[in-house]
């Protein structure tokens, strides 16, 4: 592949709307074994909200997604590859970054998080408050 062809195919990869329109591949190979990709995403995102049960799973496959994005990425930029070759390494990173857009705008797990830590944080506060209303200190008892 000519140098030129390269920029090309980086520029589409790096095209702010290059996944509108695209669609999540079937099956994705990673690292030797195939990840049904397509299902796991509709699966994950038909429910309300990712069970504590699937959050690690969802988790680990937004990691090994980007792990792949970045591998074929790097391939494409450096790698000694056909044109045609170009072109499945290009639309398989559109899918991946497609697959990504999906399970990242589910946000519960995050979402989730945020809730607990605020609610600790509040928890917190209040027994600061009620130890500082009432006269108590940590150390020393209560205060005269």
């Amino acid at each position: 592949m000519r140098e030129f062809e390269r920029k090309q195919l980086l520029e589409r990869v790096d095209r702010e709307a290059a996944t509108v329109g695209a669609s999540i591949p079937d099956t994705l190979d990673v690292q030797g074994e195939e990840f049904e990709l397509r299902e796991f995403v509709f699966e994950v995102k038909k429910l309300d909200s990712v069970p504590a049960e699937r959050r690690e799973d969802v988790e680990e496959a937004k990691k090994l997604l980007r792990r792949e994005r970045l591998q074929r990425r790097e391939r494409l930029e450096e790698g000694y590859i056909t044109r045609e070759e170009g072109e499945e390494v290009v639309n398989a990173i559109i899918g991946i970054e497609r697959a990504l857009n999906a399970l990242e705008s589910l946000g519960t797990t995050s979402i989730e998080a945020e809730i607990e830590a605020s609610e600790r944080a509040d928890k917190k506060r209040w027994f600061s408050f009620l130890k500082e209303a009432l006269g108590h200190d940590n150390e020393e008892g209560i205060k005269r």
